[in-house]
């Protein structure tokens, strides 16, 4: 007479909650498959027939049902296992942190995944994963400007507040030049790149006819741009900007100008003290990203004079007098200024400070 299969028991939360993991998708199959298992045995199908419907041993069936008699629904689960020893473990993490903080080998300015590799003796695939885990990226680099100024937070509050909360009855202009534009000259089109796609193409040798500068000064609350072409850049050229920018504005207006410490914005007191309305405020030494206006300075060298071509000053001045109409037109918004917190940029001396 053949022995009849175990009979098992479960309360109604266990059934309703295998009955819940079977019918899941995204549950891992093999736990799917237990749960079915297990249900199979508490309805009390024989073992046979389960080992055939689910393809497997039916020692294998026995073996999920007397665990889940002793573990309950734990039992779809795997059992924790040792698993592999690992090889490249917090011992291989200290060193390659540790060996990024050293000197590179003779002829080598840095570091990289390979180098590491060779140098520790190890496989490259896991210093890269290690680099990826840690976040170390060492092909990209970052500057940083670090101001020394010994009054850098009460400056960079005055200015941040011009931006957050300006006076009353008042304008706030940020204010600053850009020399040396060059007038370059050269032969421009569309090109077939190697991929098959069509790209912008521009030969490279170029003829320079000649440089100018440009004033800009931005209105913060508009973000309107007010412009001026010049030669030179000395203090003269910069105070007439001044006054040309103040005839273009209202006069019963209070105007706070934000500027860098170029020497020419310095030592204006007598021109100040003909524009009793005119209040300067400077950034921190080493802070110029202070002034908004290096902000539209960049939208500016992107859309009008990269991949440009000038053949003399008068065309480069036309060029830039036309950009500043259209922005004002099409593009003058103002800036949000999104910079939470206003602080000298501090290097790590090493990689350690920064990982853990």
């Amino acid at each position: 007479m053949p022995r009849k299969a175990k009979v098992i028991t479960c309360t109604t939360e266990q059934r309703k909650e295998l009955e819940t993991i079977k019918r899941q998708r995204t549950r891992e199959a093999r736990q799917v498959e237990r749960a079915g298992i297990i249900l199979m045995c508490l309805d009390g199908i024989p073992i046979k027939d389960i080992a055939e419907k689910y393809s497997v041993r039916p020692n294998t069936v026995i073996a999920i049902r007397d665990r889940f008699e002793r573990e309950g629904v734990k039992a779809i689960y795997d059992k924790p296992r040792s698993g592999r020893p690992v090889k490249y473990g917090e011992e291989f993490r200290a060193k390659v942190l540790k060996t990024l903080e050293e000197k590179p080998p003779e002829g080598y300015s840095q570091w990289d995944g390979p180098l590491l590799a060779r140098h520790l003796k190890v496989s490259v695939h896991a210093v890269w994963r290690l680099l990826r885990k840690e976040g170390i990226c060492l092909a990209r680099k970052r500057s940083w400007c670090v101001s020394t100024d010994p009054e850098f937070a009460c400056k960079a509050a005055d200015i941040v507040g011009l931006y957050l909360n300006p006076p009353e009855n008042a304008i706030v202009l940020s204010i600053d030049e850009k020399p040396s534009i060059q007038a370059l000259e050269r032969t421009r089109g569309y090109v077939f790149a190697s991929n098959g796609k069509i790209v912008r193409g521009y030969r490279s040798t170029y003829k320079r006819n000649g440089t100018l500068n440009l004033f800009a000064a931005l209105n913060v609350a508009t973000g309107e741009i007010i412009g001026k072409v010049t030669k030179r850049k000395r203090r003269p050229d910069f105070l007439e900007f001044m006054d040309d920018l103040l005839k273009e504005l209202p006069v019963d207006k209070e105007y706070h100008v934000i500027l860098d410490n170029y020497c020419i914005h310095k030592r204006c007191d007598k021109w100040l003290s003909e524009h009793p309305n005119v209040y300067f405020h400077f950034t921190p030494t080493s802070a110029s990203w202070l002034n908004m206006v290096e902000i539209w300075f960049c939208i500016f060298t992107r859309k009008a004079l990269r991949n440009a071509s000038f053949s003399s000053c008068e065309e480069l001045g036309k060029a830039i007098e036309a950009y500043i109409k259209a922005y004002n037109k099409n593009d003058a918004h103002p800036f949000v200024w999104r910079k939470r917190e206003v602080h000298g940029s501090q290097i790590k001396n090493n990689i350690s400070n920064l990982c853990n």
